[in-house]
């Protein structure tokens, strides 16, 4: 028998052995349950918002009332009391609280990941790096309560006209919750970089400073990339921070305008927390605009997600 063969009569004897047998099961039951749960999320979310419009609710066998599919995308107004459901309130104050976020987290994420990939001793990144990522162990509603009695106070002795409750704090809350995700991934696909590229750099004269920014930053910026889109899918679903410091009336504003984040408004996440939290009666309109809610925050996340894939693997670099 040639060594190919008793290769692979060994690898097939290991594999049909029954401690491979039961581990390949384990693991097979693990990918298949994970697969189930997401499933079963996504058909939850689209048979309950087919009931909450007008054009499919008839299909589910709902009589009571029920909202137009146009109204709810294009509408600005937010009003439970008065059947007005108008998502583009809530979808443009997640979208400030994401674009506030990201200009607090993404640059500074990214410098510490720099620090401690390229200019931190293995002892000083062996302190840093866990108390960094301590940050994203601390309960959201903690960062709620901060925001609400020590960022809004400081932001008022600057800006005295900002609201008790604003979308500023909200913001700068919750970019320095997401600091850790950033700098964890991106300090990863850092490290990952080959010290080839480095000590070319160095060779051909560069500073640490040019190495960094001109070599490992650009051969990780898949990796960096990955890490925005990840940590912005977080501050896009994040609940109870929002929920305490971002406050609770409803209101379309510009996100490209920066005297809309001295006012208070209401995140997606935040009305479902409110809906489910307020007099609503199960099954009724104002319930099932809770999951028409959750799928639009889902489709959104899921577009990200799958725009990060596709950069991630045009910009993916292999050594």
């Amino acid at each position: 028998m040639s060594t190919d063969e008793l290769a692979a009569d060994l690898t097939r004897q290991t594999e049909n052995s029954p401690r491979e047998l039961l581990t390949r099961t384990f693991f097979f039951l693990c990918a298949g349950l994970s697969i189930v749960t997401t499933a079963s999320i996504v058909i939850l979310l689209v048979t309950e918002a087919a009931k909450f419009f007008t054009i499919t609710a008839p299909l589910m066998g709902v009589t009571g009332p029920t909202a137009s599919i146009v109204d709810f995308l294009t509408g600005t107004t937010w009003q439970i009391n008065s059947e007005q459901f108008g998502v583009l309130a809530l979808v443009t104050s997640t979208l400030m609280i994401t674009i506030g976020s990201a200009v607090i987290a993404i640059p500074l994420g990214v410098a510490t990941a720099i620090y401690l990939s390229e200019y931190a001793s293995n002892q000083a990144r062996s302190v840093l790096k866990p108390a960094l990522e301590i940050l994203a162990g601390v309960p959201t509603v903690v960062y709620g309560f901060f925001a609400l009695i020590y960022i809004t106070p400081a932001l008022s002795t600057i800006i005295p006209q900002i609201g008790t409750f604003n979308m500023l704090s909200a913001s700068i809350v919750v970019g320095i919750m997401i600091i850790p995700m950033v700098a964890s991934i991106s300090e990863d696909a850092m490290s990952a970089v080959p010290d080839e590229l480095r000590q070319a750099g160095y060779g051909m004269g560069a500073t640490k400073f040019d190495v960094a920014t001109g070599v490992v930053v650009p051969a990780s910026l898949s990796g960096i990339f990955s890490s925005f889109i990840l940590a912005l899918s977080r501050a896009i679903g994040e609940t109870m921070a929002v929920t305490v410091a971002a406050g609770s009336r409803a209101q379309f504003l510009n996100p490209l305008n920066p005297a809309s984040y001295l006012e208070g408004a209401l995140p997606m996440t935040a009305a479902m927390v409110q809906l489910l939290t307020g007099d609503i009666t199960g099954g009724g309109l104002a319930y099932r605009s809770l999951f028409a809610i959750g799928l639009v925050l889902f489709a959104i996340t899921l577009i990200m997600n799958i725009i990060s894939d596709l950069v991630a693997q045009r910009y993916r670099e292999e050594y």
